[in-house]
């Protein structure tokens, strides 16, 4: 098996890279010379494409799409085109712009696309079993993860709410994923409030919180800590009965505990032939419910 990994704009793909390596043989191509020769380190059998077309010549079996969220559309395009199964890192939107464009190339061939927040596939969320909508009346979504490498210059269009979306976008994704892969993708932002609480270098913020309902009146809440000393993801679902809560966390095996693992599982099944195990309309949901937030705190 060949996996192709596209880009490595953000630091998830090193990390899927660790997981792939052990399935499959890895090409890769990347424009930033220090970006690739992290890559190449850690992975010194890897094949280098010179770019994304000689890249798809090498006739990889999948693809792991990490761009700058401008670029995803055009480098999403020849990849379905070539009929791949294809794991776009989150956020693939970050701006209406940039989601009728993707929407537009994903939906030719939306059982090829696997776009998520790597929780999804997290023990400690999976555990937490369906939900029966009728009983839910409400959930919460706490996203701590530390923002602080921005701020001091690291991926600055990550921070440029017009281009990667800033806090709000790039770490709400992972509230906004959970919630919707709970109740559907049948919700709207009812509000949002963002600010910036201790990293005044931010173009961003670092705090938020989004106000969500779905059409069957359960009503939702996400809250983003991005000034933070621990790395957790808290979901509770209120019910009559009381609260159901899971938190995901590092833990001692972090590819295993935030879901890495599993999501690296599910592509790999979709390399095998199977659809994409998260419908394109969750993906677009999350990403229009996150976009509409990022308008509403310019």
């Amino acid at each position: 098996m060949l996996i192709a990994i596209a880009g490595l704009a953000t630091s998830h793909p090193y990390t899927d890279a660790r997981s792939l390596a052990s399935h499959a043989d890895l090409v890769v191509w990347e424009e930033d010379s220090a970006r690739l020769a992290r890559f190449v380190e850690e992975h010194p059998k890897a094949q280098v494409a010179a770019g994304p077309d000689e890249l798809l010549a090498a006739r990889p079996d999948g693809v792991v799409l990490t761009v700058p969220n401008p670029e995803v559309a055009a480098a999403l395009k020849p990849v379905l085109a070539a009929g791949l199964p294809c794991f776009v890192n989150k956020p693939a939107a970050a701006t209406a712009a940039q989601l009728a464009a993707v929407d537009a190339v994903a939906r030719t061939a939306p059982h090829l696309v696997l776009s998520t927040s790597v929780l999804r596939f997290a023990p400690a969320f999976t555990a937490l079993g369906g939900q029966d909508p009728g009983e839910v009346l409400s959930v919460r979504a706490t996203v701590r993860h530390d923002v602080g490498l921005w701020a001091a210059g690291h991926n600055p269009w990550q921070d440029d709410p017009a281009v990667g979306g800033g806090t709000m976008v790039t770490m709400g994704v992972h509230g906004v994923e959970l919630l919707v892969a709970l109740l559907g993708p049948a919700v709207r932002l009812a509000g949002a409030a963002a600010a910036i609480r201790s990293y005044t270098a931010l173009n961003s913020e670092d705090t938020g919180v989004m106000a969500l309902a779905w059409e069957n009146g359960v009503t939702g809440t996400v809250e983003v800590l991005g000034v933070t000393d621990e790395e957790s993801y808290t979901v509770a679902v209120h019910t009559r009965s009381g609260t159901r809560e899971a938190v995901i966390t590092p833990g001692g095996d972090f590819l295993l505990g935030l879901g890495y693992r599993g999501t690296v599982e599910a592509f790999l099944a979709m390399v095998g032939g199977a659809p994409s195990p998260v419908p394109w309309e969750q993906t677009r949901a999350v990403l229009g419910t996150l976009i509409a937030a990022r308008e509403a705190c310019p």
